[in-house]
Formats: structure tokens, C-alpha cells, sequence
């Protein structure tokens, strides 16, 4: 039996959610701050700058929601979400946990290939920091990281990676803003390079979790010099 034959009469399965596209374009502006933290989100207007009706914003905030990117408040509408210190508190030491993991099985499966791609991406790291460019940065530090999950080849991982970095994009780049952070940001991907190559998973998997508990804690600076 081919899918058509399985499909009960009158199903039909769109090429492309409408609704997926809305929220990623919304995922973007919110990721750039067009939509600040705790900002109010008007649908209405939102749905007619993008030429769509109201259902695939709100099926698009829906999915925004479960992302935890935005909350819906009965009667109040829906609003950019805010990060508490509390909530970076706990997000940080399990995407720690995670990208930990990573860069330990990254370290036991790369190729000389694997190493001479992610070298390529660090050479890049150091001009943009050389420049102090903290968004370009910011953009090749995701590139090295990504690179290394899929050198670590874990679905798993790499599911639930996805799915905290989504929130913690909220302030991720932000953390680079403090004085001296990209230079410090910079030497610790030295030192998981430099592990990475030795292939040795144990001190690749420390460096990773040290680098992203960093991160957390140069956040809280810029907060407390707030």
C-alpha cells in the first residue's frame, strides 16, 4: 500500500506550513532583539505585515510557546519571553552538560579532515575577535559548534542541543559584550581545539562544559554592571 492508497479521502498534506515559516520569521526578529524581552507582540498587526490571516500567527506563537521563546497570557495576549537569573541559572549547566558530551565524542571520532574544518572555523573565530566583531563572533562560534555535533554524529544530542539553544539564543550573544569576554571566549576555544586534536575526550568535554559555565558567568556581570 503506497501513502496515497493509506491517506483516508480528502486528506491533503500541504508542501510547507504556512505557520512553520511565520514562526521561524518571528524566531529571528525575536534572536535580534527586533522583539525585545517582555515585549507585547501584536498579532493582529504582525499578521498584516506578513500578509496572512490571524490563524497562522497564532498556530506560529503556539509553536513559539512550546519553544519557550514566547508565553501566552489568557486574556493578556502573548509576550516575548524574559530569562530570570534563576532560569540561566538552570539552562546553562545542562547545555553545558550537553555540548560536554559533544566535544567528548567529537574528540574520539575526528578525522584529520574533522580537525582541518574545525581549525578553519577557529582561524575565523580569531579575525572577528581580533576585530572585536562580537556579531560575527558570535555567528562562527555557532558554526564551530554545530560543526562538532555533527563530528559527534548524535542524534540524540543534537535533538535536545536544538532545542535549549533555542532559548538560550536569547542571550548567548549578549554575554559577548562585556569587556574582555571575546578574548577570554576566544582563548577557551583554544584550549577545546587543542584537546580536540590531541583526541583526548576527557579534557575536550571539561573545556566545553568550562567554556559554556563561562558564558554564564560573564552574563551575570554585564547584569550586575547593569
Amino acid at each position: 500500500m503506497n501513502a496515497r492508497e493509506a491517506a483516508p479521502a480528502g486528506t491533503r498534506i500541504a508542501r510547507s506550513a504556512l505557520y512553520e515559516e511565520v514562526a521561524e520569521l518571528l524566531r529571528q526578529r525575536i534572536y535580534a532583539h527586533e522583539l525585545s524581552p517582555g515585549t507585547w507582540i501584536d498579532e493582529q498587526a504582525l499578521a498584516v505585515g506578513f500578509g496572512i490571516s490571524r490563524t497562522p500567527m497564532r498556530e506560529a506563537l503556539k509553536v513559539l510557546a512550546a519553544e519557550g521563546l514566547v508565553r501566552l497570557e489568557p486574556r493578556r495576549g502573548c509576550y516575548v519571553a524574559e530569562l530570570s537569573e534563576q532560569d540561566l541559572d538552570e539552562i546553562f549547566p545542562v547545555m553545558a552538560l550537553l555540548e560536554g558530551r559533544v566535544a567528548f565524542e567529537a574528540a574520539a571520532k575526528a578525522t584529520a579532515a574533522d580537525l582541518e574544518r574545525l581549525a578553519a572555523i577557529h582561524d575565523v573565530l580569531e579575525s572577528h575577535a581580533a576585530a572585536n566583531d562580537a556579531d560575527r563572533f558570535f555567528e562562527a562560534n555557532q558554526a564551530f559548534h554545530s560543526a562538532l555535533q555533527e563530528i559527534a554524529g548524535n542524534r540524540w544530542l543534537k535533538q535536545m542541543i536544538d532545542d535549549t539553544r533555542k532559548v538560550i539564543k536569547l542571550t548567548r550573544r549578549d554575554s559577548l559584550r562585556l569587556d574582555g569576554r571575546l578574548k577570554q571566549s576566544l582563548a577557551e576555544h583554544r584550549a577545546i581545539l587543542k584537546a580536540l586534536r590531541s583526541r583526548d575526550p576527557d579534557k575536550a568535554g571539561r573545556a566545553m562544559h568550562d567554556h559554556l559555565l563561562s558564558g554564564r558567568a560573564a552574563l551575570a556581570k554585564l547584569q550586575s554592571g547593569r
